[in-house]
């Protein structure tokens, strides 16, 4: 019984603990203006030296209904800024958001297609440290891959 009456509130402390260090570093990052939208992203915790082998893509898109014909994009792009006094990066959404296509005609009675549609992807440097923080326009939607590369390298031939 006393095992109990110690464990649980260690147990609670260690919880609490973990999500006391992400919410510390978000105080640093401005609150969302007014019609836009913060999201945050914690990456997986890697060394220093595994990092180096990971890149991180952002997109940014929305669910458009579209005629399952044409290729369809965003307009918009993803641009850093520096938060003053911290040394740390956020990103912040530009340009529009209205979906931009090609214009191949569809085929009479084709069926509607929701798809999700992304503007220019930004690809950064992986920081498990940091959370990656965006800013975009309410109603858009934020992603993100992650990319490894292979340890091993390939020679390139003289030419």
């Amino acid at each position: 019984m006393k095992a109990k009456k110690i464990i649980v509130p260690f147990l609670i402390l260690c919880y609490s603990a973990s999500f006391a260090q992400p919410q510390k570093q978000l105080k640093a990052f401005p609150p969302a203006k007014e019609g836009m939208v913060r999201y945050v992203i914690y990456l997986p915790e890697k060394s220093r030296a595994e990092e180096v082998n990971y890149k991180v893509e952002l997109l940014v898109g929305k669910t458009v209904e579209t005629d399952g014909v044409n290729k369809y994009r965003l307009g918009t792009t993803l641009k850093a800024v520096p938060l003053k006094g911290w040394g740390y990066t956020y990103y912040e959404s530009t340009g529009s958001d209205m979906a931009i296509s090609t214009r191949m005609a569809a085929t009479p009675g084709t069926p509607p297609v929701k798809k999700e549609i992304f503007g220019r992807p930004l690809l950064i440097r992986y920081n498990s440290r940091l959370p990656i923080v965006v800013y975009v326009k309410k109603g858009l939607l934020v992603h993100y891959r992650i990319f490894e590369a292979p340890t091993k390298t390939t020679a390139a031939s003289e030419g």
